[in-house]
């Protein structure tokens, strides 16, 4: 889950919808396994700090109390949430939960790069010193962000269109190493890359559409968590919240589904546009 808007308690993303972020960590209603319960991780922005703060655990995000009494009293402009089902067999730690930070950045990742234990060797070989240096984890999720971040600075990024060249380039990236290494696994690739400013969310795949993992999108003047019913508000121009999550947060009519390897680019102004991926 991603909010950018304005000032929220964090509880009402994480823990007071009636689907909220821990309800998705052991009843996901769109996932054939509902349990996400090898660790999570929750990191928000504060005022007068560039870097977020960040906090992630290996415990299961439905019985960690630290993670509902910090969401209870902890207010943010920028959240980002996730819970995580390991896969490829990779090892359940703190360093392998999302999100990953690098300074004021913050990446999360729901899928699978194809073929990771052979693109492994090739992707740290093609990352710079300084992202080399970054990687503490064995997660595709993380290289790919080390990567991510080699183009964010190749790029000089400033604006959220720029932002979104440097996910499209760096998937391109991978993709292309897959193919020269002969990978023909599928990659699911939903993510979302924040500066806490801006922000790019993408739904992509390389397998059939509707094998795709889900995700939402929800964009107003206001959003609002009152006992477990949670509120997209709308009223003109005005533009104070958006949100991206892998699943509905409740039933608000606000949450439109992001169609298969589309992007959501979200600017400084939270405006949110949908648009393709052209990887």
């Amino acid at each position: 889950t991603f909010y950018l808007g304005q000032e929220i308690r964090v509880a009402s993303l994480i823990t007071e919808p009636e689907n909220s972020l821990i309800h998705q960590s052991f009843d996901s209603l769109e996932r054939e396994e509902p349990l996400n319960g090898d660790g999570f991780g929750l990191a928000w922005y504060a005022p007068d700090h560039i870097e977020p703060a960040l906090f992630k655990s290996v415990t299961p995000a439905w019985s960690n109390r630290n993670l509902r009494d910090l969401a209870r009293v902890v207010s943010s402009r920028c959240v980002m949430g996730h819970v995580r089902a390991a896969t490829q067999q990779l090892e359940v730690s703190e360093s392998n939960c999302h999100p990953f930070r690098r300074g004021r950045h913050l990446f999360m990742h729901n899928g699978d790069i194809g073929g990771f234990d052979v693109l492994r060797r090739p992707m740290l070989s093609a990352l710079s010193d300084r992202a080399f240096r970054a990687i503490h984890g064995t997660t595709d999720s993380e290289h790919f962000f080390g990567l991510l971040m080699d183009s964010i600075r190749e790029l000089d990024v400033h604006d959220v269109e720029t932002l979104a060249e440097a996910v499209r380039r760096t998937l391109r990236r991978v993709l292309d190493l897959a193919a020269e290494h002969g990978v023909t696994a599928p990659t699911y690739f939903n993510a979302v890359i924040t500066d806490g400013d801006r922000a790019v969310a993408c739904r992509f795949t390389t397998d059939v559409p509707e094998n795709a993992d889900s995700l939402y999108v929800a964009a107003g003047r206001a959003y609002a968590c009152v006992d477990g019913a949670c509120t997209i508000l709308h009223a003109g121009e005005d533009r104070g919240a958006v949100l991206v999550s892998s699943e509905r947060l409740s039933d608000d009519p606000g949450w439109m589904s992001v169609p298969v390897n589309h992007m959501v680019l979200v600017s400084a102004d939270l405006s949110a546009r949908v648009m393709p991926m052209e990887v």
